[in-house]
């Protein structure tokens, strides 16, 4: 391949939103994504481009290795988080990148909070070879040759990834519309002042998990519920009435309600719902796992 510096440059940032995917769904963080994706063009930029038969396996291999690497030490880091762990939320766009119904629900599904919390359960081997086949589409052979394993062996990988992730996620399609609405109906009931409706929407075995880190204001264990989780509910969402500014935006891949303060996001709520009925509320208000969301 060329060596020209405007070439090479211009070669891994065509590269560079894949490489990001590939790096956030390893990791779940923004920022140790986009550190992974700096340190792969280090690397890049200082390799021997003439040796470089195939560019684009070249740099999932690098990236997916990095990410592996910052996974092992994220994961210690991660036993001593204060309270319960979620990923750091992104606003999704897909655009043009997935012009097929089919694909997008795929891409959303990959980058789904559900999804990525499975995914923490999964060696980082496991993590890395679901990512790059489920999520990306990566042939066998090629996630082999990125991870430095045999076909066979990562096959294996595979099976036992997919089957783990099938058996920890919500058992129940991801319906965007249907997300949207009973998210409307749930920012509506809760700003309202109407517990009642807001009980209405919620199945009688909800379980509200919050993310603060113990940096912000937010339950340190998981709240199960219907009368716990309401209640909690209906008294913060009196606290921010006039307070706070709520919207809803895409957020990984599916609604989400986003409350910002003085135009900067303070929080993110997604709702995991069945048959028209809350059966999860994810509530992130680590300010570390905000900044993305305030850059988009």
């Amino acid at each position: 391949m060329t060596t020209d510096s405007d070439s090479v440059t211009g070669l891994f940032e065509n590269h560079r939103p894949m490489l990001t995917g590939v790096a956030y769904r390893m990791l779940g963080r923004v920022a140790d994504a986009e550190d992974v994706v700096q340190e792969a063009w280090l690397r890049w930029a200082a390799a021997d481009h003439a040796e470089v038969r195939e560019p684009r396996a070249y740099l999932v291999r690098i990236t997916t290795r990095l990410a592996i690497d910052r996974l092992r030490q994220a994961q210690s880091r991660r036993e001593s988080y204060v309270g319960p762990w979620l990923p750091e939320p992104i606003v999704t766009d897909f655009g043009p990148a997935a012009p097929d119904t089919a694909e997008r629900a795929m891409l959303a599904d990959s980058v789904s909070l559900a999804v990525l919390v499975v995914l923490e359960s999964l060696s980082p081997l496991e993590r890395a070879v679901f990512v790059l086949r489920e999520a990306f589409g990566f042939p066998f052979g090629e996630i082999a040759t990125a991870l430095d394993r045999s076909e066979a062996a990562v096959r294996q990988l595979a099976a036992r990834a997919r089957r783990h992730v099938e058996e920890g996620k919500p058992r129940y399609d991801v319906d965007p519309a249907e997300r949207r609405d009973v998210t409307e109906r749930f920012l509506a009931a809760a700003t309202g002042g109407d517990i009642g409706a807001l009980m209405e929407l919620l199945a009688p075995d909800v379980r509200l998990v919050g993310d603060s880190g113990g940096k912000a204001k937010a339950p340190l264990r998981v709240i199960e519920s219907v009368d716990k989780v309401g209640r909690f509910l209906h008294a913060v969402a009196q606290d921010a009435v006039g307070q706070f500014e709520m919207r809803i935006d895409e957020v990984n891949g599916l609604p989400a309600l986003v409350v910002l303060k003085d135009g900067a996001p303070d929080c993110v709520v997604q709702l995991e719902v069945r048959d028209g009925r809350v059966q999860t509320v994810n509530l992130i208000r680590n300010p570390d796992k905000l900044h993305g969301m305030a850059a988009a």
